[in-house]
């Protein structure tokens, strides 16, 4: 598929001037914001159900176990300001609800099929047993319209990071339509690099819907805040089916983990490449106070000459 099929009425979605003032508006507001956040929730509890909203920013104890529900349905999602798309969502929002366990918790995930057509879950980067791996044909029948699944599981030792579930049925469509969400085990001893202030995950994507961050295009996206002198763990997921490589402005990402495996020796860049199915995960030292883009550096996915669009956002240290 081109880069130009991928703009979403460009013309009619980005108003250069407004929408940036807009956004870097709305960039001071979420840093003030963000800032009272990371410091009333940090160490607070979920609810009932490990689950959180798709973008939580302080780190949050997990509960012992787990037992919640998705369903696979389709909406209208906004993707920039006015302009909505139709989207398969799990539990009305792309991507779906964050799922933050512990290794060692026991997991009990009701899949409700609302779509027209066959799907399945599936863990990615879980080490699970065979027949919960989610994969139509090979390890489970597809999950019916109408129908519900469960699956039910011990998170592995030793298999803590940062993973993803996704449909697995027709996935070039459906995850593409947005049938996905991060799935992040926290270890039961942290090694000191991931013990991080303000902790973000960005799902990358470039399906039906575009190129999105967290489900969402320029000027949509949501910065990343922090204070001055504070650690930000970025956790990278490309649910997508091209390359992105990541660039931050103004302060270098050390990174630290691959696919939730942490790396013997930690690097620096400024830019990361993101392959499709991949997770990376790097600590900003946020010193320079400011607001700095972040964005694809494959140009054609960031900016057009209307202006910015697609994948492009900001970390703004405060």
């Amino acid at each position: 598929m081109s880069d130009a099929s991928h703009k979403i009425s460009v013309d009619n979605v980005i108003n250069e001037t407004s929408n940036r003032r807009s956004f870097l508006k709305r960039a001071a507001v979420t840093a003030i914001a963000g800032g009272a956040v990371a410091a009333c929730k940090d160490g607070s509890a979920l609810p009932a159900k490990a689950i959180a909203s798709p973008a939580t920013k302080p780190a949050v104890p997990a509960l012992s176990a787990a037992e919640t529900e998705l369903t696979a349905e389709k909406i209208q999602w906004e993707i920039t300001p006015g302009q909505k798309v139709e989207a398969w969502a799990y539990n009305k929002q792309v991507p779906g609800p964050q799922i933050r366990v512990r290794e060692g918790d026991r997991v009990r995930l009701i899949l409700n099929n609302k779509l027209d057509q066959s799907t399945a879950i599936h863990f990615h980067g879980l080490e699970l047993p065979n027949n919960v791996d989610g994969v139509p044909f090979i390890t489970q029948p597809p999950v019916k319209a109408g129908e519900s699944y469960t699956y039910e599981f011990t998170v592995p030792e030793g298999n803590h990071g940062s993973h993803m579930y996704h449909s697995h049925h027709n996935a070039a469509q459906q995850v593409g339509l947005g049938l996905l969400g991060a799935f992040l085990v926290e270890p039961k001893n942290p090694s000191d690099i991931e013990r991080a202030d303000v902790d973000y995950t960005l799902i990358l994507n470039d399906g039906a819907h575009g190129y999105t961050f967290n489900g969402k295009s320029f000027p949509a996206t949501e910065p990343l805040t922090a204070k001055v002198g504070q650690k930000l763990r970025i956790r990278f997921m490309n649910e997508g089916m091209m390359i992105h490589p990541m660039h931050l402005h103004g302060m270098h990402m050390t990174v630290f983990a691959k696919d939730g495996w942490n790396l013997p020796a930690p690097w620096r860049c400024d830019t990361l490449n993101v392959a499709p199915g991949e997770r990376w995960d790097v600590i900003v030292s946020c010193k320079s106070p400011g607001v700095w883009a972040f964005h694809c550096h494959i140009l054609p996915h960031a900016e057009s000459d209307h202006g910015m669009f697609g994948m492009v956002t900001a970390v703004v240290v405060s």
